[in-house]
């Protein structure tokens, strides 16, 4: 049984967000700011709620200053700063007045939603991905949040593997750096 299937899917979405609408770079490639923050935040929704809504140009422009905030969390957990993490996390909590809420919409069953009703769009995610991202915080897991430590690459992760010990934002940056390695072994051999 998985009894936060909700909640790994908003931690999910907090990352598509900050790697679709925060520029920096992305497999070795500067990875500049979206054009039309509509399409990326919709994109950064879709890769885990497949069937969401079209994101406006107005909403993806407020979700991308949520996940320019959201990055500054993964990126102290990174460096080793949980208190810098939480501190930025109980401050989206406050100012989303994030609670929780069982909802039931869709034809889907009762399940926790993390903001009230009648809120924006971007506030709404804001306050579900904060709540998510509090409870990774305080739990054992709060090590899971990373930046990829590959270079050229500043996308983040969340690391969900047995043994804890992902580096790396995809398998592509993976694949990267083991290749680099194996070509500076093999010019000094």
């Amino acid at each position: 049984m998985d009894y936060n299937s909700h909640t790994d899917a908003v931690v999910r979405v907090a990352v598509s967000l900050v790697n679709e609408l925060t520029p920096g770079e992305r497999r070795g490639r500067p990875f500049p700011e979206p054009v039309d923050a509509g399409a990326a935040a919709t994109a950064g929704l879709r890769a885990v709620y497949t069937s969401y809504r079209e994101v406006t140009e107005a909403e993806g422009a407020e979700l991308a200053r949520v996940a320019a905030r959201l990055r500054t969390v993964f990126a102290a957990v990174a460096d080793g700063d949980v208190d810098s993490a939480a501190a930025e996390v109980n401050a989206l909590l406050e100012e989303t007045h994030a609670r929780p809420l069982l909802e039931r919409h869709d034809g889907e069953p009762w399940h926790l939603h993390f903001h009230g009703r009648g809120g924006t769009m971007a506030g709404d995610w804001a306050a579900s991905c904060a709540t998510g991202l509090a409870i990774v915080l305080g739990s054992e897991f709060s090590d899971r949040l990373g930046v990829c430590t590959a270079p050229h690459c500043d996308r983040v992760y969340v690391d969900v593997s047995r043994n804890g010990t992902r580096r790396f934002c995809s398998t592509a940056c993976q694949g990267r750096v083991k290749t680099a390695a194996f070509r500076a072994r093999t010019r000094s051999e």
